[in-house]
């Protein structure tokens, strides 16, 4: 019965649990929009082994959300995902970030579109079937009152994520369904993971990046 401790630190949520057999037996996470995650990630992976009263020795492996996403904050969850590995000699399993996102949504018909916020009018997003099979891969795309239209005229669209309310602000469609204050977690990374390290799909910790899908742009400071 492996025991996997999956991270997730794309967005605000500084996300954290641990599983075993791909069910979550503990979840500790924290949205901040200050983004806190330097401070709290290594405060909630301890907390969540004490919760459990598992040993650090005793996880199989460890998962992490690998983007897209916040550059920082993906870069934090790598970055501690991989230092664990090479401390604790365990394989390291890699979660679409925006695949988990879509698992937060139960629906019995149409399609899901997982979105994060970019820029502006941007979002990142993918599009699944209610079964979570890949319809449209990983996109960063500029929204306007057109996107998505094939998709709304063939039945219903569950828009999840934190880019539902730009999208929701331009698309008015009698099939958009917006599912509202979801952000992605480590709870829907424990079954995902498992089905990875069960087929032995892990990455190379000394090689693995995150997907960031764009280059990171540094902003320069405003004048005072």
């Amino acid at each position: 019965m492996p025991i996997i401790l999956s991270i997730e630190t794309s967005t605000t949520n500084c996300s954290v649990s641990l599983s075993k057999q791909g069910e979550t037996l503990v979840l500790k996470e924290d949205n901040n929009a200050n983004y806190s995650h330097a401070e709290s990630l290594h405060v909630f992976i301890n907390d969540v082994l004490k919760t459990a009263k598992i040993n650090k020795s005793e996880i199989d492996a460890i998962a992490v959300s690998k983007g897209p996403g916040s550059y920082t904050g993906l870069r934090i969850g790598v970055s501690a995902a991989k230092g664990l590995c090479y401390a604790l000699d365990k394989p390291l399993i890699s979660i679409s970030t925006l695949h988990a996102l879509a698992h937060q949504v139960d629906a019995q018909n149409g399609v899901i579109i997982p979105m994060l916020d970019a820029r502006r009018m941007e979002v990142y997003s993918a599009i699944y079937d209610h079964k979570f099979n890949v319809l449209r891969d990983i996109e960063a795309q500029i929204l306007d009152e057109f996107s998505f239209k094939q998709q709304l005229e063939n039945g219903n669209v569950f828009f999840v994520g934190n880019g539902t309310e730009k999208t929701k602000a331009i698309i008015n469609h009698k099939n958009a369904i917006y599912i509202d204050n979801k952000l992605p977690s480590a709870n829907e990374m424990s079954a995902l993971a498992y089905d990875k390290y069960k087929i032995g799909n892990t990455e190379d910790v000394a090689y693995f990046e995150p997907f960031y899908l764009k280059d990171f742009i540094a902003l320069k400071p405003k004048k005072s």
